[in-house]
């Protein structure tokens, strides 16, 4: 079998390439940007913690599968660009209402929840648009790249974040992530290659085609099994990132914006390393062991938080993070590429909706849990909850027949 050709020599994806990485080193300014504001300027708890955490992943759970028909009936690249400049403006009006001393809870719940629903069509369309881009066979490397700018823009956009936010404050720092947008946008519109118009004589009722999407996943046991995996481990990451992580590294532990951007930053480390070596890993002892020891070693690694405390707590919860973004990136970039390999490319954009509605659907229900939780038992009791629930994760891939992929296919079935 003949090599892939590189990468680095194919403008189309080195444009898509190189807007995605800034706009990760942009997304790090948000990411801690927005539970700041909802701690510090706006005393939230862990009930409102909760909300907010729901109100931006909703929009996966209510539209996903509407939304996979749509992008299959589109022109991705367009759905992306139009994306980006959504959700850069949003995050502006977010920047301003703060530095201006109106914002309140209600209006970041309405702002997340725009930006979910805006995050839907750019995930959706993002995983269908790679395998028009690239080849087939380039689809691990393509990801690998990908995944790792991404850990890198986290690793380094982290602790720039948080020192930026310490300095300028939260909301100003958001301006950064708008810009990133913006960015990622005009790389989009430089792509020179341009998808076949969808053939609208082989369109059916958008019932019928929601259901080929869901029989997709649903009738592949390996899919079947992968979508299971993720949707229990994101229904309780959620409970513990989306609703109660910040208010335990904040108020229970005091960290500082700055030491909440290392720690993410070292986690990112792991995120690359896990990036780089997915594939040679893949390639050693089969693509279904390495996804299989991925989702282990995220579902483990992050035990004994709820545990740490004193001088301690900030070198042990970033190991801990390190080691479980080393996972993740096996599990993601082998769970990824197989899914896409597999499915024919008209059908790509359904099967990721599909996807992202069953594996993100149960975010907004974990991070809603997860406040309950935090309100009802106390912080720490809480986060140990979900971090013992969300470890029985790779039982789903173990026990089942993902476990058998040696290789990654060449075509689609």
């Amino acid at each position: 079998m003949a090599a892939a050709p590189t990468l680095w020599r194919h403008r189309d994806f080195l444009l898509l390439w190189l807007g995605q990485s800034i706009s990760r080193v942009g997304d790090q300014f948000t990411g801690l940007a927005v539970p700041l504001i909802a701690i510090g300027f706006l005393n939230a708890g862990p009930a409102e913690m909760g909300l907010l955490g729901a109100a931006g992943t909703f929009p996966f759970l209510l539209f996903g599968l509407l939304v996979g028909v749509w992008v299959d009936r589109r022109q991705r690249r367009s759905v992306l660009l139009l994306s980006d400049l959504g959700r850069g403006a949003i995050i502006l009006a977010i920047a301003a209402l703060a530095l201006g001393g109106v914002l309140q809870m209600v209006y970041l719940y309405v702002f997340s929840f725009f930006i979910g629903v805006l995050t839907v069509f750019f995930d959706v369309a993002y995983q269908a648009y790679l395998p028009v881009l690239v080849e087939r066979r380039q689809l691990v490397d393509a990801n690998s790249m990908l995944e790792t700018s991404n850990s890198v823009a986290g690793t380094g956009g982290n602790a720039l974040a948080g020192a930026v936010i310490q300095i300028l404050r939260a909301p100003l720092s958001m301006v950064f992530d708008a810009a990133s947008f913006l960015f990622s946008a005009g790389t989009l519109f430089a792509i020179r290659k341009r998808e076949a118009p969808p053939d609208a004589a082989q369109r059916r009722s958008v019932l019928a085609e929601v259901a080929e999407g869901l029989k997709i996943v649903v009738g592949d046991r390996r899919l079947r099994h992968i979508a299971m995996c993720t949707a229990w481990s994101n229904f309780f990451s959620s409970a513990v990132l989306g609703a109660l992580l910040f208010l335990y590294l904040v108020r229970e532990l005091g960290f500082e914006p700055l030491a909440l951007g290392l720690i993410f930053g070292i986690a990112s480390i792991g995120g690359i390393i896990g990036a780089v070596t997915a594939g040679l890993v893949a390639k050693r002892i089969g693509v279904g062991p390495t996804i299989i020891v991925g989702a282990v070693m995220f579902g483990l690694a992050t035990l004994p938080l709820p545990f740490v405390s004193g001088p301690l707590a900030f070198p042990a919860i970033a190991a801990m993070f390190f080691v479980g973004s080393v996972g993740g990136l096996f599990y993601n970039i082998n769970q990824v590429s197989y899914r896409q390999a597999i499915v024919p490319l008209r059908l790509q954009g359904r099967l990721n909706a599909t996807m992202r509605t069953i594996v993100w659907g149960t975010l907004p229900l974990g991070a809603l849990t997860g406040g309950f939780l935090g309100e009802a038992i106390g912080l720490r009791p809480a986060i140990l909850v979900g971090l013992i629930g969300g470890a029985f994760g790779f039982v789903f891939v173990l026990f089942s027949p993902v476990r058998n992929v040696k290789e990654m296919p060449e075509s689609a079935a």
